[in-house]
């Protein structure tokens, strides 16, 4: 089954943090949006930014990001993506997460095929299933 990859999944990996997506390495097709990249950049920076993460430690999760986010298929942010997560949900969502929820369900419904959201987010987790996606990466 393909597998939505929201960016707090990308992060745990990257930055080693403990608890990482344990269906990550038997993921059999991987995807997230174009604006997982920003997200996860920007954090990075607010990382060195407040010192907890050292210039090396900087250049080693930039090139495991670059490295897993090159072995995913990348959503760009189209109009049809927009409009739906500007539009109301059944759980409050902020912005980025409206985003990727949006993202995945574009997907899925474009192709007409079941997907899951991997994801370290509350509520992220609980309004993807409140529209029907599994949610994997969350204990419940």
């Amino acid at each position: 089954m393909t597998t939505y990859i929201d960016a707090s999944v990308l992060l745990r990996i990257v930055l080693g943090q403990p608890e990482p997506l344990g269906e990550w390495p038997r993921l059999e097709a991987g995807l997230t949006s174009a604006i997982t990249r920003v997200e996860c950049l920007r954090t990075l920076d607010r990382e060195r930014q407040s010192g907890r993460l050292a210039e090396r430690g900087v250049a080693l999760a930039r090139a495991s990001l670059f490295s897993h986010l090159d072995a995913l298929s990348i959503i760009e942010l189209g109009e049809g993506i927009l409009e739906r997560a500007s539009n109301p949900f059944p759980t409050s969502l902020g912005t980025l997460d409206a985003l990727h929820l949006a993202s995945a369900l574009q997907w899925r419904d474009g192709r007409r095929e079941p997907i899951r959201l991997a994801t370290h987010d509350r509520q992220l987790a609980l309004c993807a299933r409140a529209v029907g996606l599994e949610v994997i990466g969350l204990a419940d």
